[in-house]
């Protein structure tokens, strides 16, 4: 059964130009410039004239916490599914810091038989990497496992990588991506400790987060991690960078060319330090948001090409855990369902343009991991697609839009001029009119190694 989305303006391949796009069943058909012919438009037995809308590859969002199993009061991959569907994004890569951690074959294949139940959206995982677990991981079929996710820092669920002996065993060649989270843990608790001396108490201002986790602590394990990279020969990806400094360590090369490579999340393209007097615990998450300066030079870093990929660490809690300061109050924010449009935002503002978002956010993550069929819209790919509308008066955006179980966003009074209008999953409208088709699900993501 042929499908046509119509009379928009697709943003594809660093090109924008008003056209169309025709699916059969679950694959793209066609993608064509101008308006289609009679004939065309006679052949397909549904019609979405989008009336000049933007016409996008949906997002791939390759750093999500979906919360199951183990968290499920504040998420679960049904709830954050649904709410990447209204975001437009049509495929995530989920992280092993659940409870239990997925950190064996059986932890991945649990995780991934309930994503094919309940997931909207299209889905994988990683496995976790632990001190003891190498064996485990050298048995993994990775055409069909996103990749190795290290925790070089802390961070929710207590999945520290600390052993040097086991690192250098992980950083060895899987013919994988080894995703990391690196903050110096060291550094981490010798600030923390220098400050509770000075402070007095059990915790410290929520102002503190960033002395605490601080730009040396995010430098010192980045540098010590590409070096290691590098004599390794390791296909090392450098989740959520937040500082200046660290982002010397990258190259600007093609995205294909590189082995090491560096990631965005959303939150700190938007915020700085400054922005938690008025949004306080709301933005705070691990690595923490830094300076203006470090929130500017990651802007230039996604034109020049040092920063490969943009994606949110969507990392739900509820409200109740974001209480306390700096050292109580919950570590992580939801993200996925504004992602796309925060990023439409920046480009409204002439920050960077559309097609460089949809570099970021579809293409990149696509060749990076090297995701079959999709990321593109592209004749024999998958029917991914976000239809996004202007709004030339503005949207301020609410708790009340928010459809992750958690049920707040640190957007919360934040102005898009863009509304994701309608997401297609391999081919089946996944959201539309403000509604999520919960019968509609998406499929597990395979990869070319």
């Amino acid at each position: 059964m042929k499908k046509i989305v119509y009379n928009g303006i697709v943003v594809n391949e660093g090109r924008h130009f008003q056209g169309y796009v025709v699916i059969a069943d679950t694959l793209i058909q066609e993608v064509g410039e101008g308006a289609p012919s009679q004939q065309l438009l006679d052949e397909c037995c549904e019609k979405y004239d989008v009336d000049g809308a933007l016409i996008l590859p949906g997002a791939i969002d390759d750093h999500v916490h979906f919360r199951e199993p183990g968290m499920t009061h504040k998420a679960d991959i049904a709830s954050e599914s649904r709410a990447a569907a209204a975001g437009g994004v049509t495929s995530v890569m989920d992280m092993p810091n659940c409870k239990p951690t997925t950190v064996t074959i059986s932890d991945l294949e649990a995780k991934f038989a309930k994503a094919a139940e309940v997931s909207v959206v299209n889905f994988s995982a990683y496995i976790g990497a632990t001190n003891t677990n190498i064996d485990e991981i050298k048995k993994v079929d990775f055409s069909k496992v996103c990749g190795i996710k290290a925790f070089l820092g802390s961070s929710t669920g207590g999945m520290l990588l600390s052993d040097n002996e086991a690192t250098r065993r992980i950083f060895s060649d899987f013919g994988t991506i080894v995703a990391i989270h690196s903050e110096d843990e060291d550094i981490i608790n010798a600030n923390r400790t220098n400050l509770l001396a000075q402070m007095g108490g059990d915790d410290l201002p929520l102002g503190y987060h960033s002395r605490v986790r601080s730009a040396e602590a995010c430098y010192e394990s980045t540098h010590r991690a590409v070096d290691l990279a590098r004599e390794c020969g390791t296909r090392l990806h450098v989740l959520h960078i937040t500082t200046a400094k660290e982002l010397a360590l990258f190259d600007s090369a093609p995205l294909a060319e590189k082995r090491i490579t560096a990631e965005a999340c959303v939150a700190h393209l938007l915020f700085t330090e400054a922005d938690g007097a008025q949004l306080g615990a709301r933005i705070k998450c691990n690595p923490s948001v830094k300076t203006p300066a470090d929130r500017e030079a990651l802007r230039k870093a996604l034109t020049t090409g040092v920063i490969d990929v943009v994606a949110t660490d969507h990392a739900p809690h509820l409200l109740s855990e974001k209480e306390g300061g700096c050292l109580k109050a919950a570590s992580g924010m939801p993200m996925v369902q504004f992602s796309l449009v925060a990023m439409l935002e920046l480009a409204h503002q002439g920050v960077v343009s559309p097609e460089l978002v949809v570099e970021k956010m579809c293409h990149a993550p696509a060749l990076l991991y090297r995701v079959n069929q999709r990321g593109y819209l592209r004749p024999g790919y998958k029917a991914d697609i976000a239809v996004v509308k202007s709004l030339p008066e503005g949207h301020t955006i609410t708790d009340a839009d928010v459809v992750s179980r958690c049920g707040w966003t640190p957007l919360r009074g934040f102005t898009v001029h863009h509304q994701v209008a309608m997401t297609m999953v391999n081919g089946e409208i996944a959201y539309a009119d403000g509604e999520v088709r919960d019968e509609v699900r998406g499929e597990r993501l395979t990869f070319n190694r």
